[in-house]
């Protein structure tokens, strides 16, 4: 090998090596921080994000790098600070473990380690010894991951988000693929919800406020609550989608700017996680209404009884109206705590009548039913509709009505509703979950659903009329379109899903008509899949009608 072939040969392994080392500590960065771009502000990241990359930092090394004057430091006083600390090896790991094994019978006593350990045999240290390369491999994976994912979405541009998303981290809505965090060690909230089905086929549900008390790694997620006592027979809502969009800013439309949203699926859940300032937020939890919607009810010859009397000749709720009213009850008891408050009883009374309790009738009812903590028990909730039932001489209209507000048809099925559970957990700080109103179509919603499809989207023109848009948005498990008409007229698109194999269109048809006023957006459909095990494929045309 000539002399200018090996300094090639000795270049080229250089820069490798070089490109190697780089690519682990952005692995390993990345496990902590969305993006390279961000700053380590703390002395426990910088412990954290040693350890991503196979060091072990003594308190000694942490308070070499971050001395009492240091604010922050970025990636590259990262990789410098990488290069200069050796990685944990082998002999470090054993010439710890013989201190402690002062018998050296291969174990630690409990009075050698002085915690709580009854035995560790030197088979453990080979798990001590590849937790750093576990660390690495895991990153890596990571990495590899997030890039696919992001191929799959934007083609080859990976580092030019539009710049419409300029004020998100493109990666923090996708670096969702392995994100199941350490929760038992995160502060956690939870807050219940439904999605009712209304008699035009919208979707009304709570909404929620998330404060954040200071910048935190949050993890959100979304899912159907199962209300079944049988495990072998699930709620049958358990297939509804889900999902939650954060949204931060004024309760305007104007004012309003969309965070994030749950994207990534781990079984039922919907989740997110990412970084989120310290702030006030407002969560819309959302569903395409492509499982959940307005189906052909089936005649019933005998509706299902609910109440009967007694052999003393009392009226008395039955079995199946108490079932349904248990169920009732685990839902609108949005905090779980097993009582419903004043504020919780009242978003009942708005679905069911529409009208709110006031604290005079709050402190009746709390004479009369049973009660713990101000607060109205399972049993005060069952005594108060039979009160109510027996107002009426038994006659079950108005509980009807308010089955029906819930969700249930009049053979005690819910299958106009979709229970879920929202879970937050937060690394730092503890965040709190209120609910704020119920709504049908939400302004805001809608608004941050557009524009969670237009950022990030195919966009084609139709034919014949350049200033028509479709916005073509091709999540893991969700396809939606946005229609955008920038005439100064309404269109009217014809839109036809009849190549398209085993989807299911939010709109319950295959060919439709959808009419976009002028100068403005609207979307078009959500498309999921009907069977999730199976393939999948979406092929839609999409057309102008002329004007009569």
């Amino acid at each position: 090998m000539s002399l200018q072939a090996s300094s090639q040969s000795i270049g080229m392994q250089k820069c490798t090596d070089e490109e190697t080392f780089y690519m682990h500590c952005r692995a390993a960065y990345l496990t902590v921080f969305r993006s390279s771009l961000a700053s380590i502000s703390s002395k426990h990241q910088l412990c954290r994000v040693l350890q991503q990359a196979g060091r072990n930092p003594s308190q000694a090394t942490l308070n070499k790098h971050w001395t009492p004057s240091t604010t922050k430091l970025n990636f590259d006083d990262f990789c410098e600070i990488v290069k200069n600390e050796r990685p944990t090896e082998v002999h470090d790991l054993m010439r710890a473990f013989r201190k402690m094994d002062i018998n050296g019978d291969g174990y630690i006593s409990h009075n050698e380690l002085h915690i709580v350990l009854t035995s560790v045999s030197t088979a453990s240290l080979k798990l001590l010894e590849s937790t750093a390369e576990q660390c690495q491999i895991a990153a890596l994976e990571r990495l590899e991951a997030d890039a696919k994912l992001k191929r799959q979405n934007f083609g080859n541009e990976l580092d030019s988000p539009p710049k419409s998303l300029a004020h998100w981290d493109i990666k923090a809505v996708f670096d969702n693929k392995k994100m199941s965090p350490l929760c038992q060690d995160w502060h956690h909230t939870c807050m219940k919800g439904s999605f009712f089905l209304e008699e035009d086929g919208g979707i009304t549900s709570l909404q929620y406020r998330l404060t954040v008390p200071q910048t935190a790694t949050v993890y959100l997620t979304i899912r159907p609550l199962n209300l079944s006592q049988r495990l072998e027979k699930p709620s049958s809502w358990m297939s509804v989608d889900t999902a939650v969009f954060v949204v931060s800013g004024k309760d305007t439309k104007e004012d309003s700017t969309l965070v994030c949203f749950t994207e990534s699926r781990d079984k039922e859940k919907c989740c997110w996680k990412g970084e989120l300032s310290a702030g006030t937020y407002c969560l819309l939890p959302f569903t395409t209404s492509c499982r959940l919607r307005k189906r052909t009810r089936k005649s019933v010859s005998k509706p299902v009884t609910l109440v009967n009397r007694t052999d003393t000749g009392e009226l008395d709720l039955t079995r199946d109206f108490r079932g349904a009213l248990s169920d009732i009850f685990e839902v609108i008891d949005l905090d779980g705590n097993g009582l419903l408050s004043l504020e919780e009883y009242n978003f009942f009374e708005l679905r069911t009548s529409g009208e709110n309790c006031d604290e005079e009738a709050w402190a009746v009812c709390k004479e009369n039913f049973d009660t713990r903590k101000n607060q109205l028990s399972r049993q005060g909730f069952m005594e108060l509709n039979l009160m109510e039932a027996s107002e009426r001489g038994g006659d079950p209209t108005d509980l009807w009505v308010t089955l029906e507000a819930m969700g249930y048809n009049r053979n005690l099925e819910m299958v106009e509703a979709c229970p879920f559970l929202i879970d937050v957990y937060c690394e730092e700080g503890q965040c709190t979950l209120q609910p704020v109103s119920l709504e049908s179509g939400h302004r805001i919603l809608n608004t941050a659903l557009q524009r969670s499809i237009t950022a990030r989207s195919e966009v084609k023109t139709l034919r014949g009329q350049e200033n028509v848009l479709v916005y073509t948005y091709r999540g893991e498990h969700r396809i939606s379109t946005v229609i955008a008409n920038k005439t100064n007229q309404k269109v009217t698109v014809h839109v036809n899903n009849e190549q398209s194999k085993n989807c299911s269109s939010s709109r319950g048809m295959s060919v439709f008509a959808v009419e976009v006023p002028a100068r403005t957006k609207m979307v078009c459909q959500h498309v999921l899949p009907i069977n999730e095990h199976q393939e999948w494929t979406y092929s839609c045309v999409e057309s102008i009608i002329p004007c009569q």
